[in-house]
């Protein structure tokens, strides 16, 4: 009996100092607590981006499959809400099947970069890529002008907010297919348009997808048990924390933040740094080389409906990340954006093509940190035992809101 007594306070004793903080770990664990998170700051390019009125059309545009050739796919049918805003298939699927894996929506609007490789500078910039992509809605910018100028609901809200347009303008007269980049005819249609059309056109098309950005910027992630951990941490209360994580949820916690060197790339209240990183994924035994951030940068520089361009609301010197933006080098080949780890127990499968199904399968392509055969991994062998593996994994189910 004396031996079970001794035994309890012996384990109970280690399981209070495992639970036991330095005052720099502290910080790390505050400065990835969900309530740290900054106001969002507002986006010059997107004067509506906090207008109420937007945000409801956004939120009906959002979820109406008529935003698409064949009137069944909405921006919900990938980002799904019961699913933390992702759809749990490995590449989008819209009209077709893109080629790349869908994202969460959560949080993102903090990323000064959008999509997997970064070509797009502003969350509405972004949002008009999937209405024309070919495989995701295939629809085109007169088709949705055309939608939201006769649907008399959506043109009195869209005129309450952007103002009217120009009345003696014939919106049936708009070809239904035409862009100018799309297919042959749709080229030649957009083509054909007269000047005047096509300005009008483009300027509604910008505004569809301002709405949408303002509807998606109020996305947010809410706390998790990790979350409730670290507040009772700061308040100091008596036994702070004792319940909310188990004592392996808390072992994955310090591999974490020491030398799983997971915060590297996933740090901030969103976990993840917005920034782009070659990790060993661009390798023989895997999937053809993807566009990667060196295509990105090129590409958001060229895009008319970027912060510099015409239809964007920000004054040049306002477009920070594009004026800085780095352009070339060695770790641009190869490199994705780090996604957000909030909600990553219910967002799989992983990475940018959504080539691991499992949290398990992230963690051991990190533990065993593979050669790349594009650019430079940043990469190094992390040599986590298996029960340190599973520790790590058992931590990231705790981000879950």
């Amino acid at each position: 009996m004396r031996f079970l007594i001794f035994a309890a306070a012996f384990l109970a004793a280690g399981l209070a100092m495992a639970a036991e903080w330095t005052e720099d770990e502290l910080r790390t664990l505050r400065s990835l607590w969900v309530e740290s998170l900054e106001p969002l700051p507002p986006d010059p390019s997107n004067k509506y981006a906090d207008d109420p009125r937007a945000a409801a059309l956004g939120e009906l545009l959002f979820f109406d499959p008529r935003l698409s050739s064949n009137g069944a796919v909405s921006c919900a049918s990938c980002h799904q809400p019961d699913r933390a805003f992702t759809d749990g298939l490995s590449l989008a699927k819209g009209v077709g099947t893109a080629g790349r894996h869908t994202p969460t929506l959560l949080g993102v609007a903090y990323s000064p970069w959008f999509f997997w490789d970064g070509r797009k500078d502003s969350q509405w910039s972004q949002a008009l890529g999937p209405l024309e992509a070919a495989v995701e809605h295939g629809g085109t910018r007169t088709q949705y002008v055309k939608l939201i100028l006769s649907d008399p609901e959506y043109r009195r809200t869209y005129e309450n907010i952007f103002g009217t347009v120009q009345a003696d303008f014939d919106v049936q007269s708009l070809p239904d297919r035409a862009m100018p980049a799309g297919d042959v005819e749709a080229r030649r249609a957009w083509t054909e348009m007269p000047v005047v059309a096509r300005q009008l056109v483009l300027r509604v098309f910008a505004n569809i997808d301002k709405a949408i950005a303002a509807y998606e910027r109020r996305l947010m992630p809410e706390a998790g048990r990790f979350d409730r951990y670290v507040a009772a941490k700061v308040r100091g209360e008596k036994n702070a924390g004792a319940g909310l994580l188990t004592p392996d949820e808390i072992a994955g916690l310090r591999l974490f933040i020491g030398r799983g060197n997971c915060t590297q790339c996933h740090n901030g209240p969103l976990l993840t740094n917005n920034e782009f990183h070659n990790t060993g994924l661009s390798n023989n035994a895997g999937p053809p080389i993807d566009r990667d951030r060196a295509q990105g940068v090129c590409a958001v520089f060229q895009d008319e409906f970027n912060c510099k361009g015409p239809y964007s609301d920000a004054a040049a010197d306002e477009c920070d990340e594009l004026n800085f933006a780095k352009t070339e080098g060695v770790e641009l080949t190869g490199a994705f954006k780090s996604p957000t780890l909030r909600n990553v127990e219910v967002t799989a499968p992983y990475m940018h093509d959504g080539r691991f199904a499992t949290l398990k399968e992230v963690i051991d392509h990190y533990n065993n940190a593979p050669r790349t055969a594009v650019g430079d991994s940043e990469l190094v062998p992390l040599i986590l035992t298996a029960s340190e593996k599973d520790q790590l994994e058992l931590f990231l189910r705790t981000l879950s809101s």
